[in-house]
């Protein structure tokens, strides 16, 4: 490829996003895609940035337009919603989905992902598995995919390696779960970034997931015993063998400071080796790896790389916003328009003495009786939906704010065909938020669980009804 191949990199404020925007600026023209306004800086970064949030297929497209690959280094343990209503695996499925999406929209030639080594087991940890999901929604629109699987990449301000050096500072003496015996096989932060720039260049691996790795397996124990001995603190390691991942957690998370949403992922996946299986991309890339002393050295003694600059010009803190995502059963053969019409059939019946929804095929409208003032109104986005999207958006109502933009349900029908992602986006409450946090927004956690109950008893066959069908 070309010097001047554009590249959007997707999470390019992250550890690994940073490092390889600062390596390769001047081989690409990066365009660093972030949810928040960010500054270019001469030297270091994306030449350009281009603000999106990826939870908007909308931001996406235009995001990627004009961009012939795309990097993707995004993971949602840290959501920044006020209120999140959703498990990571829902989130991260579709934050994928929206990129797969997009990318094929925008024109996008290639994707390169960077993905967790898959353990050769039925019974893989949810985080895992999430990032195998994510694989294959990434790759489920059409778009090739190169997957570069790695276990821990250590590097200068790396988040899983500054837990391990934390534990080391901060504790005289460590339990030893036994998942600290797992054998690891790390990676240099320097070599993930040149095989990204590799697989972004050579076409021999598209659409392939290829296994990464340094030269070395270790377990999460010496790992520790490595730092402590670098670092010149003499530590007492002791073996726990029924010290469960629960509470492998919980002390983790105590004496770190990390968030337990970023802890109990890592300890999950060490239930087993995270081996790599083959590196046959390494090997055509000409990159052994750096030996674990070496970059752990590196890793301890290195500068990360600088975090990029907020712009002036973004304005105030977003407001308080609600995102709430249900992963729910897909009836056979039912689009996404069925499942929207279902559900706009079904809410008033499950709830006839409480409820009254009148529809026509834009707008549906939610009363409470005997009220005449809806509690909320939503209009259909018929530009922006699609048999296997339909978009609404929330225009009105006693419980939500006049949004500019507005908030957002969507029904999506997931990659793998079997189930539905129900979702709320940027949805903010005009109930005090004490009040909504205890009363609105469990009854829709409530109401989502009875309409995935109601999916599940419909048999199979075509589910489309007309909005019209919903009034009452």
């Amino acid at each position: 490829m070309c010097a001047q191949t554009t590249v959007a990199v997707a999470g390019a404020t992250g550890f690994v996003g940073r490092a390889f925007c600062d390596a390769y600026r001047a081989r690409y023209d990066l365009v660093g895609i972030s949810r928040s306004a960010r500054e270019s800086a001469a030297d270091h970064g994306p030449h350009h940035w281009r603000s999106a949030d990826l939870f908007s297929l909308l931001q996406v497209e235009q995001a990627l337009e004009g961009c012939k690959v795309a990097v993707y280094l995004v993971h949602s343990m840290m959501p920044r919603d006020r209120l999140t209503q959703a498990d990571f695996a829902d989130l991260d499925l579709i934050l994928a989905d929206n990129f797969g999406r997009a990318a094929a929209r925008s024109g996008v030639e290639k994707i390169v992902y960077l993905g967790g080594l898959i353990p050769e087991t039925n019974r893989l940890s949810r985080h895992l598995a999430s990032r195998r999901e994510v694989e294959d929604a990434l790759a489920a629109h059409g778009v090739p995919v190169t997957t570069l699987r790695a276990g821990l990449v250590v590097g200068p301000g790396g988040s899983s390696f500054e837990m391990l050096h934390k534990l080391v500072q901060r504790l005289p003496a460590m339990l030893c779960p036994r998942w600290t015996s797992t054998p690891t096989q790390p990676i240099a932060l320097a070599d993930i970034v040149q095989l990204i720039a590799f697989a972004i260049d050579d076409d021999r691996f598209d659409g392939q997931a290829c296994d990464v790795g340094g030269p070395d397996v270790i377990t999460y124990r010496d790992m520790i015993a490595d730092v402590a001995a670098l670092t010149d603190r003499r530590r007492l390691l002791l073996p726990a063998p029924l010290f469960s991942p629960r509470l492998s957690r919980l002390w983790v998370s105590l004496v770190t400071g990390t968030s337990r949403a970023l802890v109990g992922p890592l300890v999950e996946s060490l239930r087993h080796p995270m081996v790599a299986s083959e590196r046959r991309l390494q090997q055509a890339a000409g990159v052994p790896g750096i030996r674990w002393k070496a970059m752990l050295e590196d890793a301890l003694t290195g500068a990360p790389p600088a975090a990029p600059p907020r712009s002036s010009t973004a304005g105030a803190p977003p407001p308080s916003t609600v995102r709430s995502v249900q992963r729910l059963a897909r009836p056979p053969a039912a689009s996404a328009p069925d499942v929207a019409d279902a559900y706009l059939t079904w809410l008033p019946r499950a709830l006839w003495h409480l409820l009254r929804v009148e529809a026509d095929q834009t707008h549906a409208r939610f009363f409470v009786r005997p009220w005449s003032r809806p509690l909320l109104e939503l209009e259909l986005s018929e530009a922006r939906s699609t048999v296997d999207r339909t978009l609404f958006y929330v225009t009105g109502g006693a419980l939500a704010r006049d949004d500019d933009p507005p908030g957002r349900l969507e029904f999506r029908i997931a990659p793998d065909g079997e189930n539905v992602l129900a979702a709320v986006h940027d949805f903010r409450p005009r109930l005090p938020w004490f009040i909504y946090r205890w009363t609105q927004a469990v009854v829709h956690r409530a109401v989502m669980a009875g309409f995935d109950r109601h999916l599940r008893r419909l048999p199979g066959g075509s589910h489309r009804r007309s909005l019209e069908s919903a009034s009452g």
